[in-house]
């Protein structure tokens, strides 16, 4: 039946553009003379490669030109929705019953055929039933009993926890808490960059106690101090204990200023004499030998 009415469509329709194209796709899922069809407007949008709004007016113009019904009391498959291509079923009444009078030889009317009334029988075999209607409105819109047997109290919102009422929903809870927590690590110590982290009294007295400032000097402690932060200034902040232990292992390892320095500041020449690397320092020494004389020149 699904051919007869794609060929009544195609012959006979007054639709155009869009609305033809949600017709034929409409057609060709007729099942039986009934002339009845269900489809989605998500199905027709995409086999018609139209939105769904397009669909929807195209729906309308084919009903309101008498060419598409809606039958609102039957649902499809996947509640999908039912319709009935009216015109299409009447020229396939007419047509069955011109064979019936040809073949007994009887008078031929005019006067087109009425569409047969629906057999929801038959229809049942393509998945169209009649759509439930609920028992009561009124237990629709306020059940007597929950049907999970469950309290009605409105269920507190997840992952909420206990909060007092003096408590503002969003916002820290301690005024001296700052908002911002990208200064506190996971422990809840503060943490700073390099450049930022002052030596501590304890650590400046473990210098003196270590004898590292007699060693160094205040100068030489300075430097050292600076040559660690700048190779600490891309490091990612941590807390004042572990800079503090970091800065006294640098301290421990830096030279005199009289002897070849362990580090360099990054992006600066060695320095020179006083201040030079080891290997240069025998370089020089070297070249200080050979230019000694030998009592052998002549």
């Amino acid at each position: 039946m699904s051919s007869e009415a794609r060929e009544w469509v195609w012959e006979h329709s007054s639709s155009r553009g869009a609305a033809r194209l949600v017709l034929l796709s409409i057609a060709d899922r007729v099942a039986d003379d009934q002339c009845i069809s269900w489809a989605s407007l998500s199905s027709l949008a995409k086999r018609t490669r139209a939105s769904v709004s397009t669909v929807r007016e195209a729906v309308e113009r084919l009903t309101l030109a008498g060419e598409l019904e809606l039958l609102d009391g039957l649902v499809g498959p996947q509640r999908s929705t039912v319709y009935r291509l009216p015109l299409t079923a009447e020229a396939v009444a007419q047509a069955r019953r011109e064979q019936q009078e040809d073949g007994g030889n009887a008078a031929v009317s005019d006067e087109p055929a009425a569409p047969p009334e629906l057999r929801l029988s038959a229809l049942r075999r393509y998945g169209i039933r009649p759509r439930e209607v609920p028992e009561s409105p009124a237990r629709v819109r306020k059940p007597a009993v929950p049907e999970t047997g469950r309290s009605r109290r409105k269920p507190a919102p997840r992952r909420t926890g206990h909060r007092h009422s003096d408590v503002p929903a969003t916002g820290t809870q301690n005024r001296s808490e700052p908002d911002l927590n990208r200064r506190y690590s996971s422990s809840g110590a503060a943490v700073t960059s390099a450049a930022e982290w002052q030596v501590d009294p304890a650590t400046h007295a473990w210098t003196r106690q270590q004898g590292h400032l007699d060693r160094l000097g205040e100068q030489g402690l300075q430097a050292a101090d600076a040559k660690w932060r700048a190779h600490r200034a891309d490091f990612k902040p941590r807390p004042a204990d572990a800079w503090a232990a970091d800065w006294r292992s640098w301290v421990a390892r830096e030279h005199a200023p009289g002897r070849p320095n362990l580090y360099a500041v990054p992006g600066k020449r060695p320095a020179q004499p006083g201040g030079m690397t080891r290997a240069e320092a025998h370089t020089a020494a070297l070249l200080a030998a050979l230019d000694e004389p030998t009592g052998t020149e002549s």
